[in-house]
């Protein structure tokens, strides 16, 4: 990690107007102006310290219709902290060959993700969580997916198990939702209660 470069925006950017938590929709030209006004590349053990930046994480909500690709950690990895955490969300910081924020999402996914093929992916809008030490220097640019049928797996699986689930299962353990996870999940359902949304 100590050569990896990553892009960051600064924190006043994302928090203009006033602090705040869980998901705020955004339009592909905010988010590009975001990044293309204000982002710049920076090693990462620094901004994993600096709460001044935040570190842009495209986050991927994979769906088949109504289900979700729920996803459990295993007791393999490395943090303790995340040992059977359960998450719905697939991401990871953007590097400088990467070409933007789509780009980075279609590494991750590639490197994430078992698929033979490649979904188109819909922006739902920014993601904040000041609440932890983590979440004070990230901010998800948080996208929906549609399997359509498709198989999927994961492909770390020493590390974790993925299957799709009904909403009522990922409510089910919701207490054990990664807190990003958490967040996405009580946005996307409540949109889906109130009313049909263009997620699928």
């Amino acid at each position: 990690m100590s050569d990896e470069l990553v892009l960051v925006v600064p924190t006043d950017r994302v928090l203009a107007g006033g602090t705040w938590r869980g998901i705020r929709p955004a339009d592909p030209a905010l988010i590009a102006g975001l990044i293309g006004e204000a982002g710049r590349f920076a090693p990462r053990p620094a901004m994993e310290r600096d709460p001044a930046w935040k570190q842009v994480i495209p986050y991927l909500v994979l769906r088949d219709a109504s289900r979700y690709f729920l996803m459990r950690r295993s007791t393999a990895g490395a943090d303790t902290r995340l040992h059977d955490r359960y998450s719905i969300g697939v991401g990871g910081h953007l590097n400088p060959g990467d070409g933007g924020v789509e780009g980075g999402l279609r590494r991750e996914w590639r490197e994430e993700l078992s698929a033979s093929w490649e979904p188109d992916f819909r922006l739902v809008g920014l993601l904040n969580d000041d609440s932890n030490e983590v979440g004070t220097v990230h901010v998800g640019v948080v996208f929906t997916a549609e399997a359509a049928g498709r198989p999927v797996a994961v492909r770390e699986t020493d590390k974790l198990t993925g299957a799709f689930a009904e909403p009522g299962a990922v409510a089910g353990v919701a207490e054990r939702l990664e807190t990003w996870s958490a967040l996405v999940f009580e946005h996307l359902d409540a949109l889906e209660r109130a009313g049909p949304i263009g997620v699928r």
